[in-house]
């Protein structure tokens, strides 16, 4: 995965050298009144495509950070809810008494290879 990231980079960053390469001639731009800005035409239309690019950048990040943050919290929520102390030694069945061992299952029933003679 991280060879296809690498190659992803690597073709965007031929493809902008090859399009600045292309569009390399000197440009002036008026901004107002007397204020004139001498660039090649390349580097406002970089700058247009990095400013466009900027908001939807910035709500990926929130997202994924948001999504994080709830992520986090439910994983702590999972592992206090599954790591309980026992204090207690009640049997593990409910429902059963110690006043009456008759009706507990056998164990071999509950767990059938746990007292299996091992080879």
């Amino acid at each position: 995965m991280q060879f296809l990231k690498t190659a992803f980079w690597v073709i965007l960053a031929v493809a902008i050298a090859l399009f600045c390469k292309a569009n390399n001639r000197p440009m002036e731009i008026k901004i107002w009144g007397d204020i004139v800005w001498e660039t090649r035409i390349w580097f406002p239309i970089l700058l247009a495509f990095l400013l466009g690019a900027l908001p939807l950048w910035l709500v990926g990040r929130a997202t994924k950070w948001r999504l994080k943050r709830k992520l986090d919290s439910v994983e702590k929520a999972l592992v206090a809810a599954t790591v309980t102390p026992v204090t207690s030694t009640s049997p593990a069945t409910p429902g059963l008494t110690s006043a009456d061992p008759a009706a507990a299952p056998a164990p071999d029933s509950l767990f059938p290879n746990a007292f299996a003679d091992k080879p």
